[in-house]
């Protein structure tokens, strides 16, 4: 020990440099006892395990002396590895290509799939549920072709090999390190019950560090997994460290812990296997013994002696036997018995168990893997623990997670066939498999309640156990599938016999589980939800497993297995029998959805008959058992019938779900599909008649099958009968015409699928694949020989690409049946046999009819069309004989008569369903027609209905009398009696034979008892009496039942050709010849008149005499003549009819007349706000008399005009918007960065433009004046707009008022003032009072004046100077203050403050100009950025510019400018200069040169009186035009170079003295030119770059060009503002005359200038002074700026008024792009990946989605940018779920997706993972909503999103 402490006490790095090279010499052991030393005292597990002192040490060792870093690198050097092996654990985004992967679990990380080639492979991305890890190499699990080119190259292979010495440290110190990390969990551990989660939990916490060591030594690769292999794996290092030395008391008691923990870890503990003992004696001994207590023996007291016993026998049948089973037959008995380890690996994956998986173990264990030794010895002992795991995980709390960790780890290891096999042989997996299943079971079962309650011996699952409601054994199960894929392993289960009868008695578990019980008098209390659990335990447990083995009895070879399990499935169902005590008929009442032996039947009959060339009667039982058999799934589809009959509504809602879930995709074909197959399988081997009877006995319809009038039902109610006669006849037809087991190919079964979905509704792709049944064909993976999904897709199918209308819903691409479809291949049976809701079939007729008349094939209401069937499969044969047996012949005999009488209950469907029976049975003629071998049975059943069994034959066969029998109330028992001449009474005597149908059940009874009596002698059977066949009463009916005679006289025939003539209503509908010119094409479609007509010219055409018959009946044509009884009830249902037609035509006129009312309405409501009537003047005192404008309110109706007391305003929307600030000048959108070098830069948009500006300006001249020479609200502005409804203001409070109390709210906040506009629901915050006002039609106005400029100059200075009439407090102007306070609250506070002392009324000023700027900016945006012909027109969207102006104004004017500074002055006077009075410090004003002339002018034309009149307008416009024109040459003067601006001086100097000099650009840019050249000029700044850019000449028309492009964004602004305030109309024109016609329109120019000669932008000038002289004036107070630096000058001289349209940033076409890039990007502000990260589609910005990390004052980080970038509106792109999410204040919305699959599909959440493209036309849509402010009105679903996104 001394050694040791003398070597803690050194440098670490150097005592393991020196160790080292002790055990590198020839006798090391000197060196190994140090090291021993060394290790027992740093790795001492009793130092706490969180300090890392220990840690370092080993590091230092390992690396002997190196830096550990440099040591990783060099071992990675040497990583022999051919497999990537990446783990990963949940929520990791991985890829999976199943044209590459042989095991369907194959998973590659992203990295080595994009580095291999998968192009046109059918793969897809996917979060990784569990985790999982890399198969990229193995080629086990996948074809090498899809290897990426690391590991296609096994780049591995060639590395050198290891120098011995580097790992020599490691072997001998990581031993102890792995020793020390077992004993620090050994110590941790308590059993779960004494303690809580959390001490777990602490102990792996501070195990975290050493944890993460050991999975870092895994990253090392190849070299060093070598190392650790041999160390986890080696027994006898084992066998020296594990117990610990002797002395050594610590490691003594933690081996002790260990041994303890061990005790329990079989399957059966300890004290169970005593319990069970003890169990033998006492009955129903509480606790562990699973199934045999709960069916301890018979329960105590029983008085019944004999029964005790065999009960008691019994007992132990059932309960003990399992257990007994559990421990004797497995021929494993280590299953049972505790653990032993023998190495390292064994007790880390103990304890890893222990521990219930902690992440960081299993990813070490699962890391590991890449090494071929560990990965077998791994494997063992994984099956090894596969009961304890298990065991453990139906204790644990956290079964979820534990559940995820289990098959990440099992996934690795099954999926690989070789080691699959390797363990099946080995170590038993199979049977530890089933017998682990079994015993979890076990731990939950129950007495099974169906048939007979007391005396049931059966059990099964209790569905409401945790076990089955959480799928806790769903990990047990997928890893059975898993291993059942391989081939080799599914042979030698199937091979093994005990396995095989394990396993029946596994799914007998599941037999008959959730028994639904009808409730009958009142309603269930509590609706358990168990069916969800029963429904997946039964998919899960008992068909995937099915599936499985199936797919591996394809072939001749494979016979014996499938013989195999047909049989003990019979041996499994005559045990369940038995155990239920089943004789013969059903429990009434009940039903279970749930028979797995049945079922495993079924589809190992129908594969063995079609894939293996099996006899099916090879394998039926007898006629008894197959009765049986048949009894449950027939009491399913009776029960499907009653639940759709609402006879189970008290049963709750849960019924109905069940009886949806039967068939829904992804369960039908593993429970509807084989139970109708079984039930065709049973119909084709027993007698027709028993099979038909037993059909209309369990659907309960018997008592309606008599001819009678009247009836007694004793089991339904009379709204019930209809329905559930309509059930068993469709069920009659499902079963006959079904084909799907019965001789279709897989391809024909996948079309006809897919044709029945595609009928119901168009069906996007994705739905489709969902919908389509998954089991006969995988879709995934092309079955070879087969027809791929999308070529079958592309057969029946056409893409309707998805359509846009801005502001419609989005529409995703779909398929749509081909019209060929429609016409041969819909099929009406598979489409009610497939649908989960009944409405989904009238869907499909409803497509039907509607593609019948559009092709203009049938108009009327068609009929379901009849469709041919696929030839049944020889063994299927029997199955016709049902369509040939006199029941069914009599049924249908009775129910055309019944039809024909108009008889209760019946309906078109009846009628429907009988012709499709009809048709079905001349379509499928019986080929042997032998007479049955028992004639003496034949004699007295049916003899006096039918002779024969031939539906041809019996077609024709008239029935005479038949004897029925009534209640005596029915009109068929008033009538006279029967005539007594001797004829008539002979006939009357031989009728009174007649049987009736009532038989039907009494047959069934005398069929079952003659097979079951076979035995006994044949004599017996003769002599039975006649009567049998009347005897059998409806229990429980009351006895006033009369028999009658009714006279019939008909035969099918005539009924089929009367029910043509009163379908037809016409009396001779078909005349004798009709047969003759018959033409068959056109009968595929129509109603039920074609149906009789085609169902006539068939059995025409297959005989004679039918043909002959036909005309008979035809010739006599006698009308009906219904007995008298019905004529009254005729008169009613005629006079019903009429009545209802009647009203319906009634209200069909009310709705129209409504909706015209509507109409009106609304259009007179739009029409109020249209821009000509409303812009309501103030006309002062003004002579002229003008009409009022009049308002409608919205709410009250009544219309008005707007007063002082009761003003009427616009509903509106006000919001903040950055939209303009986003504007660039280049054209092109800012492309969106997909690597890191690439970057987007904001400096270049027009928001920060104006800062800049305006920033500049602050530092040099005075604040009053700068606020006045710019506008603000390019980010953060006010936009106003309004759906053009008006209404009072006084109305929309109490509005307010009453949407307040109402608590439903409509994602819209009251309290913020939020509401929807009363009439067309659009979204509203505000109203904005209307001025009381007249109509703009004053001619005063408009009238073109003769004053001279300088006169009108003067009036406008008069204006200003002026101070408008205050008004008096009134309602009216305490609204519009209310408004403004609206406009304000509506944008941040940093966004209207940009004074130096925030608050002033300089601001205030600055706020309300800029937010008409921003309006009338924003309308020129949506006018699409110019007045050109599609921007004039534009004016669809309403304005309330003229309402805002007069509410802004009135506002302003309470601000008057002081007049030695107003603007105006410098304009239009060449003022003296003023001497500098002692004001030096005070700052300069801004220079007209630097000024926003658009600002000035929204300035003039607010502070001015209103109305203003239109002269004063037009001359403001024009002396701005003059200064924005100077501004046009000064700017354009600077960028020229030197040389070009001297000869344009001189040139132009030469035109001063000419006439038009004032008019001429050329004379005013000589002029600026030699102003600014004065003292401080700012040409000198001229740097290099500025003669690059002019580097081109410049020539008149390039400077015309340039002028008129500088002026003209003023120009259009003048335009719209002239447009609002006097109504002129903006006339459209072509983009190259876009100057001069505004020119017009402004009245700068006089008129509409000929084309010829081009429009020069200086004549348009008009100077009320010397031009000279003013532009003198205007260049010195640029050259006098004292302060200012010329560079300066020149940037604010130099504006950039071109800003184009607004645009999002332009994304990439692929969405991967995107992904694989920014969702690994880590946050620029929390410096971690984000767990949901989004991107704003304005900017660029990567932010955290509701990520707490980046959270402000509580905000999270997506609603602070778009507080800073949009002024609360955000469009974000959620990079995880390629969905957008919009942000508008308080409130969010999902938009959608703009990226779509190749089938024009959203794939919300990226679940399914196939690769997405832009599509362009939906962001335009985005980009258009976000230009034009919109989501609010567009997008209907808000919700708040308290800033937690």
């Amino acid at each position: 020990m001394m050694a040791a402490s003398l070597l803690l006490r050194r440098d670490k790095k150097a005592t393991a440099a020196h160790l080292k090279a002790d055990l590198n010499r020839a006798d090391n052991s000197s060196g190994v006892r140090q090291l021993q030393e060394l290790l027992d005292t740093v790795l001492n597990p009793e130092t706490p395990a969180a300090d890392t002192e220990a840690l370092d040490w080993c590091k230092c060792l390992i690396a002997g002396g190196e830096g550990f870093e440099e040591f990783c690198k060099t071992v990675r050097s040497y990583d022999n590895a051919t497999l990537c092996g990446l783990v990963w654990t949940a929520n990791f985004v991985a890829y999976r290509c199943r044209t590459c992967g042989i095991s369907p679990c194959m998973s590659l990380c992203a990295e080595c799939f994009n580095n291999g080639d998968h192009t046109g492979h059918d793969f897809n991305m996917f979060r990784s549920q569990a985790g999982g890890a890399c198969d990229c190499g193995d080629s086990n699990v996948m074809r090498e072709s899809g290897f990426c080119r690391r590991h296609r190259l096994r780049t591995g292979e060639n590395v050198p090999s290891i120098p011995r010495d580097l790992l020599l440290m490691s072997e001998m110190v990581l031993p102890h390190f792995i020793l020390c990390i077992i004993q620090y969990l050994r110590d941790g551990y308590v059993e779960p019950d004494t303690s809580t989660e959390r001490d777990l939990q602490k102990v792996l916490q501070q195990l975290e560090p050493q944890i993460s060591f050991l999975e870092e030594l895994t990253k090392m690769g190849g070299a060093m997994r070598t190392v650790l292999t041999k160390i986890l794996t080696n027994q006898q290092t084992f066998k020296e460290l594990s117990m610990g030395q002797e002395e050594n008391l610590y490691a003594k008691k933690n081996y002790d812990k260990y041994l303890s923990a061990l005790q329990n870890s079989g399957l059966v503990s300890v004290e169970e296997k005593a319990q069970a003992a003890a169990a033998d004696v006492t009955v129903g001994a509480e606790g562990g013994a699973g199934a045999m207590v709960l069916l301890g023996t018979t329960a105590p007291g029983s008085p019944d002696e004999s029964s005790k016993e065999e009960d008691q026998d019994a007992g132990q049948s059932v309960g003990q036997r399992k257990r007994v089973k559990l421990s004797s037959s497995t021929k494993d008995p280590c299953i049972i018995e505790s653990l032993k380890h023998k190495c390292f690996l064994e007790e880390l994956l103990f304890w890893t168990i222990k521990y219930e998986f902690p992440q960081k173990m299993v990813t070490f264990l699962l890391n590991m893997l890449p090494d071929q030794d560990y990965k077998i010895t791994f494997t063992k002992t994984f099956v090894q623990h596969y009961a304890f795991i298990m065991k453990t995980l139906m204790k644990s709390h956290e079964s979820d997670t534990m559940s995820n960790r289990i098959v990440h780890i099992s996934v690795q290891l099954f999926s690989n066939e070789e080691l699959a096999r390797h363990v099946t042989e080995e170590c038993h997996l199979l049977d530890i498999m089933v017998t682990v299943l079994l015993y979890m079971m076990e731990s939950c079962l129950i007495k099974s309640e169906l048939q007979d309650e007391e005396n049931s011996r059966h059990v099964v699952v209790n569905c409401s156990e945790a076990l089955l409601k959480n799928n806790t054994y769903w990990p047990l199960v997928s890893d059975f599938i898993n291993i059942l894929s391989h081939q080799s392993v599914a042979k030698k289960f199937l091979e093994d016999h005990s396995l095989l009868m394990l396993w029946m008695s596994f799914v007998s578990f599941f037999q008959g589980m959730n028994l639904n019980k009808r409730e009958l008098n009142e309603h269930v209390e509590f609706e358990s939800q168990t069916y969800y659990a029963a429904f997946a335990a039964e998919l899960e447990a008992c068909a995937q497993p099915m599936w499985g083995l199936l797919t591996h009895c394809k072939v001749k070879e494979t016979q014996e297995y499938s013989k195999t399990v047909v049989r003990y499935c019979l041996e499994t169902l005559q045990i369940w029998f038995d155990a239920i005590g089943f004789i013969d008929e059903p429990a009434p009442n009940q039903v279970t959805f749930h028979l797995p032996l049945h079922r495993y039947y079924a589809m190992f009959l129908s594969k063995a008959v079609k894939c293996q060339g099996l006899d099916l009667d090879s394998l039926l039982p007898d006629q008894e058992m197959l009765m049986k058999i048949m009894v449950h799934p027939l009491q399913i589809q009776a029960c499907l019938s009653e639940i759709h009959s609402n006879m189970w509504v008290r049963n709750g809602l849960q019924i109905k779900g069940q009886a949806m879930t039967y068939v829904q995709s992804h369960f039908c074909n593993s429970m509807i599909d084989p139970d109708i197959y079984l039930l065709q399988v049973c119909a084709s081997r027993l007698d027709p008649d028993y099979f038909i009877s037993s059909v209309f006995e369990r659907f309960k319809v018997v008592d309606l099958l008599t001819m009678a009038s009247q009836h007694q039902n004793a089991v339904l109610d009379s709204e019930q009968e209809r329905p559930m006669l309509e059930g068993a006849l469709t069920f009659l037809v499902i079963l006959t015409s079904l084909r799907v087991h019965l001789g279709m190919t897989d391809d024909e079964i996948l079309r006809g699928e897919m044709v029945s979905q595609l009928c119901m509704n168009d069906r996007t792709h994705s739905a489709l694949l969902d919908l389509i049944p998954e089991n006969p064909n995988p879709k995934s993976g092309i079955v070879p020989g087969s027809c791929s999904f999308e070529e079958m897709l592309s057969a029946v199918a056409d893409f309707k690409a998805p359509v846009f209308e801005p502001g419609g819903s989005m529409q995703q691409g779909m398929y749509t049946p081909k019209a060929e479809v429609w016409e041969k291949e819909f099929d009406p049976i598979m489409v009610v046999l497939r649908t989960v809701y009944r409405r989904d079939v009238q869907s499909a007729m409803d497509r039907y009819s509607a593609f019948l008349k559009q092709s203009g094939i049938h108009t009327g209401n068609p009929w379901p069309p009849y469709k041919e069937r696929t030839a049944l499969h020889p063994c299927y044969k029997g199955l016709i004989k049902l369509l040939h047996c006199k029941t069914l012949h009599i049924v249908i005999f009775t129910l055309l008569y019944k039809i024909w009488m108009d008889h209760q209950n019946m309906s078109e469907h009846v009628l429907c369903m009988v012709l499709y029976l009809i048709e079905l049975g001349l379509d499928n003629q019986v080929q042997d027609n032998k007479e049955d071998e028992e004639p003496c049975i034949e004699e007295h059943c049916h003899d006096s209905w039918f002779p024969g069994t031939n539906l041809l034959s019996n077609l024709h066969h008239v029935i005479n009398f038949v004897r029925v029998r009534v209640p005596e109330t029915a009109p068929e028992v008033k009538r006279e009696a029967p005539p007594s001449t001797s004829t008539e009474a002979s006939s009357y005597g031989q009728n009174l034979r007649e049987a009736q149908v009532f038989s039907l059940v009494a047959e069934r009874r005398r069929k079952f008892q003659e097979i079951i009596n076979r035995s006994n002698t044949e004599a017996t059977q003769v002599v039975r009496p006649k009567s049998s066949s009347t005897r059998w009463v409806p229990p429980g009916t009351p006895p006033q039942l009369v028999t009658e005679i009714l006279e019939i006289r008909e035969s099918m025939l005539s009924l089929l050709i009367k029910l043509h003539q009163k379908l037809s209503s016409k009396q001779n509908s078909l005349s004798a010849s009709w047969l003759e010119d018959m033409d068959m094409s056109r009968h595929t479609h129509g109603d039920g008149i074609t149906a009789i007509e085609r169902i006539l010219t068939k059995a025409a055409t297959r005989s004679c005499q039918i043909k002959r018959s036909i005309q008979d009946i035809c010739g006599k044509v006698c009308p009906p003549v219904p007995p008298k009884k019905n004529s009254p009830t005729d008169k009613k249902t005629m006079d019903k009819e009429e009545r209802r037609q009647r009203a319906r035509e009634r209200q069909q006129k009310l709705l129209a007349e409504f909706a015209s009312r509507q109409k009106s309405f609304m259009e007179t409501a739009m029409d109020v706000e249209s821009p000509d009537t409303e812009a309501a003047m103030d006309l002062g005192g003004s002579d002229v008399m003008e009409s009022e404008v009049l308002y409608d309110c919205v709410i009250c109706g009544q219309s008005g005009p707007s007063t002082e007391d009761r003003p009427t305003g616009l509903v509106v929307l006000l919001q903040a918007s950055s939209v303009l600030g986003h504007r660039c000048q280049s054209k092109e959108a800012k492309k969106l960065p997909t690597s890191d070098e690439e970057h987007i830069y904001a400096a270049d948009t027009c928001g920060v433009a104006h800062d800049v500006r305006l920033t500049l300006m602050q530092r040099f001249f005075k604040d009053s004046s700068c606020l006045q020479s710019v506008s603000i609200g390019w980010d953060g502005g006010v936009y106003v707009q309004t759906c053009g409804h008006t209404l009072h203001i006084d109305c929309h409070k109490s509005y307010m008022e009453s949407l307040r109390n109402d608590q439903v709210l409509q994602g819209f906040s009251v309290d913020k003032g939020e509401f929807t506009c009363p009439l067309c629901r659009q979204f509203a915050n505000s109203v904005l009072p209307c001025r009381p006002g007249r109509g703009t039609e004053a001619g005063a106005w408009h009238t073109p004046t003769n004053k001279k400029t300088f006169v009108l100059v003067k009036e406008v200075e008069d204006l200003q100077e002026k101070l408008g009439p205050f008004s008096t407090e009134s309602n009216l102007s305490k609204e519009m203050e209310l408004v403004i306070k609206d406009i304000k609250n509506t944008t941040q506070k940093k966004y209207m403050d940009y004074g130096k002392n925030p608050g002033s009324p300089d601001n205030d000023f600055l706020f309300m100009y800029s937010v008409a700027r921003t309006n009338l900016e924003l309308e020129l945006v949506h006018r699409g950025g110019n007045l050109c012909s599609g921007g004039a027109s534009a004016s669809a969207k309403r304005s309330c510019l003229n309402q805002l102006f007069h509410v802004l104004a009135m506002h302003m004017r309470l601000y008057s400018i002081d007049s030695a500074y107003n603007p105006w002055t410098k304009l239009t006077q060449v003022l003296q200069v003023r001497e500098a009075d002692g004001f030096d410090d005070e700052r300069p004003e801004v220079p007209m040169l630097f000024r926003d002339v658009p600002s000035l002018l929204i300035i003039f034309v607010l502070t001015m009186p209103q109305p203003l009149r239109k002269e004063h307008f037009t001359c403001v416009v024009k002396m701005l035009y003059n200064l924005q024109f100077t501004q046009a040459v000064a700017a354009l003067s600077t960028k020229f170079s030197p040389e070009e601006r001297q000869a344009w001086s001189t040139s132009g100097a030469l035109k001063k003295n000419v006439a038009n000099a004032e008019t001429s650009f050329e004379a005013l840019l000589s002029h600026v030119i030699s102003e600014l050249s004065e003292d401080k000029s700012v040409y000198k700044v001229k740097t290099e770059e500025t003669s690059m850019l002019s580097s081109s000449v410049w020539s008149p028309q390039s400077i015309e060009f340039s002028l008129q492009q500088f002026c003209l964004p003023f120009l259009r602004l003048s335009c719209l503002l002239q447009h609002h305030l006097y109504g002129d109309n903006l006339t459209g024109c072509q983009e190259e005359e876009e100057f001069a016609s505004l020119a017009v329109c402004l009245g700068l120019l006089p008129s509409a200038p000929q084309p010829a000669n081009i429009v020069h932008s200086a004549s348009c000038l008009s100077w009320a002074v010397s031009a000279f002289g003013l532009v003198t004036q205007w260049c010195a107070e640029v050259t006098g700026l004292s302060q200012m630096q010329a560079e300066q000058s020149l940037t604010l001289l130099v504006q950039e008024p071109q800003w184009t349209a607004p645009r999002l940033l332009q994304l990439p076409d692929n969405y991967n792009i995107i992904f694989q890039y920014y969702h690994r990007k880590a946050c620029t502000a929390c410096k971690k990946v984000p767990k949901d990260p989004a991107l704003c589609l304005v900017c660029g910005a990567f932010v955290c989605l509701k990520g707490v990390c980046c959270k402000q004052q509580g905000i999270c980080e997506c609603v602070l940018h778009s507080q800073h970038c949009g002024a609360a509106t955000g469009i974000f792109l959620l990079i995880n779920a390629s969905v957008i999410i919009i942000i508008r204040g308080h409130r969010f919305c999902l938009w959608g997706s703009v990226y779509l699959d190749a089938h024009g599909e959203e794939d919300r959440d990226l679940r399914r993972g196939k690769p997405l493209f832009l599509c362009e036309e939906r962001y335009r849509v985005l980009e258009q909503q976000w230009g034009s402010h919109t989501f609010d009105h567009i997008n209907k679903r808000w919700g708040p999103h308290y800033n937690g996104l």
